[in-house]
C-alpha cells in the first residue's frame, strides 16, 4: 500500500524510528515533514534525520510556522499529486488548518484519510475551526486518538466512524535501554524532570517536594521554557541552589543520556482549564530506559503509568514528597518498578509494536468502504 503521513512531529529523529518499521511492513511510505518546527514557548526544532532507512522523508515548507491551529503547507497539493497516495495519515488534531487542507486534497485524489486527536478537554470550537473539524469528521475514514478522553470527545462530536486509540509513537527500546549498572553505587538520589519548563507542567510542584526532602535528595531539571526565571527564583527561594540545576533541552535521540542520570523521573503536571496531560511521552522514555517514575493524576499519566511506576494527586507537594521519600529509601522498590516499567514498555509502547497498529488502520482503510468498525484498544 502506498501511504504518505504529513506530520511537524516528525522532525524530532527518535520518533521517526515507527517509519522504519512501518516501511519493514511492507508499507511504500513517504513522511512529508516541516523543515523546522517553532514550538511556542520553546523554540525552534530543526529537522533532525536519525532513522531514515527503507522510506522517503520528504521537506515541505510550512506557513504559519508555530501556529498549531492555523499552519499549512502551500505545496502539498502538488506534493499529493505527484505521489498519489492510497491512505494519507493526517498527523494534526481535526479542527486544524492543515488538516482541513490536507484532508480536502486528499479525498479529492481518492485517498482513504485519517486524523490523529490529542485534545482532551471538550470545548466548541468558533468558526472556522468547527468547520474544519466538521469536514473531517464527515470525510474520515478512520480517526486516530491518543487517549480515552479525546476518543470520547470525537464521538461527542459526532464522528461515528471507525476509531482507534493509539499511541502517536513509541519508543525505540535499542535506544532507550537501561543503564549498565554499576557495583558502586551512585551518591545520593537524583529526581530528574525532562520536558518543556512551562506552568502546567507543575515544576513548582516539584521544587516544593524536593525542598522538604534531605540534602541527599538532589534535582536535576532538563528542558527550556517561558517559566525558567519563575523556576530559578523559586529554587534560590527554597535554598535549593546547592542541589538543583538546570541543564538546556537535548536532542530527541540525546534523551537517553539524559535519563540514565537520574534514579527517579517525575512528571508533575498540573490541570488547567485549557489543558491537561494528554499522554506523558518522557514517561515510557523513562521506564523503558529502566528508570522508576512517577507522575500526578492529571489526564492520562494514570493510564500510561499503569501499575509500573507511582502516582499522586496533582498539585499536591506533600503527597509527591512523600512518593519521592518512599523511593528515595527503598532500593528494592526502585528496582521492581524499573523492572515494570521496561516490561510494560516492550509489550506496548516499543515503536515496533506501535508501527503494527498504524499499518493494521491502514489495511483497514483501505478494506472498508464504509460504515463504524470501531477500535478503541
Amino acid at each position: 500500500m502506498r501511504v504518505v503521513i504529513l506530520s511537524k512531529a516528525l522532525v524530532a529523529g527518535a520518533y521517526q524510528r515507527k517509519l522504519e518499521e512501518i516501511a519493514r511492513l511492507g508499507v511504500e511510505l513517504t513522511a512529508l515533514v516541516p523543515p523546522a518546527w517553532r514550538e511556542p514557548r520553546v523554540g525552534l526544532l530543526r529537522l533532525e534525520r536519525r532513522f531514515t532507512t527503507g522510506y522517503r522523508l520528504e521537506p515541505l515548507p510550512i506557513a504559519l510556522n508555530g501556529r498549531h491551529h492555523w499552519h499549512f503547507y502551500p505545496t502539498l497539493g502538488q506534493v499529493l499529486r505527484r505521489l498519489r497516495p492510497e491512505v494519507l495519515h493526517i498527523d494534526e488534531e481535526s479542527f486544524n488548518l492543515a488538516t482541513f487542507q490536507a484532508m480536502r486534497l486528499g479525498v479529492a485524489l481518492g485517498a482513504r484519510c485519517c486524523f490523529y486527536n490529542y485534545a482532551n478537554i471538550d470545548r466548541t470550537y468558533p468558526p472556522p475551526f468547527s468547520l474544519f473539524e466538521r469536514y473531517a469528521l464527515r470525510h474520515a475514514a478512520h480517526a486516530l486518538a491518543a487517549n480515552q478522553e479525546a476518543a470520547a470527545i470525537i464521538r461527542r462530536h459526532g464522528y461515528r466512524g471507525p476509531l482507534t486509540i493509539v499511541p502517536q509513537f513509541g519508543v525505540d527500546p535499542e535506544l532507550f535501554r537501561p543503564r549498565e549498572r554499576v557495583s558502586e553505587a551512585r551518591e545520593g538520589f537524583t529526581v530528574g524532570y525532562l520536558g518543556r519548563l512551562v506552568p502546567e507542567k507543575g515544576i513548582l510542584d516539584l521544587l516544593e517536594a524536593v525542598a522538604g526532602l534531605p540534602p541527599v535528595v538532589r534535582l536535576r531539571l532538563v528542558g527550556d521554557g517561558s517559566q525558567r526565571p519563575v523556576i530559578e527564583r523559586q529554587i534560590t527561594r527554597l535554598g535549593l541552589t546547592d542541589r538543583a540545576v538546570i541543564l538546556p533541552a537535548v536532542s530527541s535521540t540525546a534523551v537517553p543520556e539524559a535519563m540514565h542520570t537520574f534514579d527517579a523521573l517525575v512528571l508533575p503536571s498540573r490541570t488547567t482549564p485549557s489543558w491537561k496531560e494528554q499522554f506523558g511521552r518522557v514517561l515510557v522514555e523513562a521506564m523503558s530506559c529502566g528508570v522508576p517514575v512517577i507522575g500526578s493524576s492529571s489526564g492520562e499519566i494514570p493510564h500510561v503509568i499503569s501499575d509500573a511506576g507511582l502516582v499522586y494527586p496533582e498539585g499536591d507537594s506533600v503527597a509527591l514528597r512523600d512518593e519521592l521519600a518512599r523511593l528515595c529509601g527503598d532500593p528494592a522498590l526502585r528496582d521492581e518498578l524499573a523492572r515494570r516499567g521496561r516490561a510494560r514498555v516492550l509489550a506496548a509502547y516499543t515503536q515496533a509494536a506501535v508501527a503494527r497498529r498504524h499499518v493494521e488502520v491502514y489495511a483497514a482503510m483501505l478494506r472498508a468502504a464504509s460504515g463504524p468498525d470501531d477500535t478503541t484498544a
